[in-house]
């Protein structure tokens, strides 16, 4: 019970923080602005989105494909159709309670292929420590590759934002005291949960960069990445405003918009500001970026959406004549050239 109130809990604070975010968004926008806003998100030109959708799959079916080779040294070799559905199954659960996606991927899983979904969780956290890290590592790049542009951007705002020094001075200080702590109680709680956690999450990392099909696993983990930063760029297209920006900015994007996505529930409120907020820095109207926020929020969602119901349709209907293969029989599905769907 405790741990239900502690989910629901989470998931209000991380809605409601989005919903604070929209109300201060809006209420900040002249009624002009608004106009602006909402006439370049009529300008959106329809067929393109479409090809995200596609983009969008490919980002979830490549996830899948390195989820199944963490499963792989714990002997479950799950079919590639249901691997891919429980992923979709998963994001959508996420849109609903935060977290919770992990446990109803491994549960849709353990339930057609007939494995532990205890024996699976390990993996899930693993994948999660790993992305952490590409996070950081993509974090760096923008900044090296785009320093000149960020670099006089967050300087500009640090100047007009000159009455906020304190602010900004006492939120620096509090980073650093959250760091302090957390230091302080993994050395204290190393034999518990918590430090249990994040000592597993080290050993998540290392587990991934000596498997035997490391590569591979870092290949597909590239392809990711990529097909994150498509779907920015082909949504780039979508706006007549925005269609001249360049692959190396939706790159930038992604990083910034990436902290949208932790901060709220969903992304909701927080990603269209993070990305309008960056596109500043690349002489994009502020209204005109809210658009492409906006736009770019939906279509992500919408497809995590689709996607997902499908997948709790499709699932059982495949499944149905398709019963659950053994480790034993499953296999083949590891050969190469049966990774595809």
């Amino acid at each position: 019970m405790k741990k239900i109130l502690l989910t629901l809990l989470q998931y209000v604070i991380f809605l409601g923080l989005g919903v604070v975010i929209i109300v201060y968004m809006f209420n900040e926008l002249t009624t002009q602005d608004k106009a602006e806003m909402f006439s370049s998100i009529k300008s959106v030109r329809i067929p393109l989105l479409f090809l995200i959708l596609v983009v969008g799959f490919f980002s979830h079916y490549f996830r899948a494909l390195r989820w199944k080779l963490l499963l792989e040294p714990l002997r479950i070799f799950p079919s590639t159709i249901n691997i891919t559905f429980a992923v979709l199954i998963g994001y959508i659960t996420n849109l609903v309670l935060p977290r919770a996606g992990e446990v109803a991927k491994c549960t849709v899983l353990a339930r057609y292929e007939k494995v532990p979904a205890d024996k699976m969780v390990g993996t899930i956290l693993a994948e999660r420590a790993f992305d952490v890290l590409c996070l950081g590592i993509i974090i760096a790049l923008a900044f090296i590759l785009q320093g000149h542009v960020l670099g006089g951007f967050i300087n500009e705002r640090l100047a007009n934002a000159s009455s906020k020094t304190k602010d900004v001075l006492i939120g620096i200080l509090g980073l650093i005291v959250l760091i302090i702590i957390a230091v302080v109680i993994y050395r204290k709680n190393k034999g518990n949960k918590v430090g249990g956690f994040i000592k597993n999450m080290g050993h998540g990392v290392r587990s991934i960069l000596h498997m035997k099909k490391r590569w591979e696993f870092i290949g597909y983990t590239f392809l990711i990445w990529i097909m994150y930063m498509l779907q920015i760029y082909i949504g780039f297209k979508c706006l007549p405003a925005t269609d001249h920006l360049s692959m190396l900015v939706a790159f930038v994007v992604l990083v910034f918009g990436s902290f949208g996505m932790i901060l709220t529930q969903g992304g909701i409120g927080a990603y269209p500001a993070a990305v309008a907020g960056i596109l500043l820095a690349y002489n994009i109207d502020h209204n005109v970026g809210l658009a492409f926020g906006w736009v770019a929020w939906a279509v992500q969602t919408g497809i995590i959406i689709i996607l997902g119901i499908l997948s709790f349709i499709l699932l059982p209907i495949y499944n149905r004549n398709n019963y659950a293969k053994s480790p034993l029989d499953t296999r083949q599905d590891t050969k190469p050239g049966s990774a595809g769907m």
